[in-house]
């Protein structure tokens, strides 16, 4: 209830809280553990909005509900419609890209710099054209590439609208209830844990 109550209240002073320059995001999947290391200086305002979203638990039990095999496996749609909704009117500030859109990396989907929010991917191969497109990658696997590549891509061959597996509409508005009904082979992230700092030496 307290974790729920922070998401639909993105006034708080926790939402402005700065990202360590380096982060470490173990993603439990229900493939298995993906491990991310997030570069604050690659990509600021992103990865600040990552690392708080996380810490409030936006991300845990949400689906992956977009992978194209040999190309990007996306997410970033709360299980919960309301919550969804209201965090993707929040636009987060633009970053230059200043890393490629290597296989491992990871990026804010947009259709303009703009026009982040709360939907990210993780680059399946080497997409350099998204590079010259404004993605910003934030962070890299550093660990568990291996469960990336095996989340489920069998609905990204159905020919229906983009997002491929079903109405994008239909994602905010009823999110995981219908996403489960609909495509229940959909992989999904169980929770986001951050982990403290290192500790510097003494």
């Amino acid at each position: 209830a307290q974790r729920r109550a922070l998401l639909l209240a993105p006034s708080r002073p926790f939402w402005a809280t700065r990202a360590p320059d380096t982060v470490t995001a173990d993603v439990e999947t229900s493939r298995g553990t993906i491990t991310l290391e997030l570069v604050r200086a690659w990509a600021p305002n992103g990865v600040d909005r990552f690392y708080n979203l996380a810490r409030a638990g936006y991300f845990d039990d949400s689906r992956f509900y977009r992978v194209v095999y040999g190309f990007v496996a996306q997410f970033g749609i709360a299980g919960d419609p309301v919550i969804a909704r209201l965090w993707n009117q929040r636009k987060i500030r633009p970053d230059s890209v200043r890393t490629p859109n290597a296989r491992g990396t990871i990026s804010y989907a947009q259709y303009k710099p703009t026009d982040r929010t709360t939907n990210l991917f993780i680059n399946l191969n080497d997409n350099l054209k998204l590079d010259t497109l404004g993605f910003a990658p934030i962070g890299r696997v550093v660990q568990g590439m291996d469960v990336a590549d095996s989340l489920y891509a069998r609905y990204s061959e159905l020919p229906m609208s983009d997002p491929p597996m079903g109405d994008a509409r239909r994602l905010y508005r009823e999110s995981n209830k219908y996403m489960d009904a609909e495509y229940p082979k959909m992989d999904r992230i169980v929770k986001i844990t951050i982990r403290p700092p290192a500790s510097a030496p003494p």
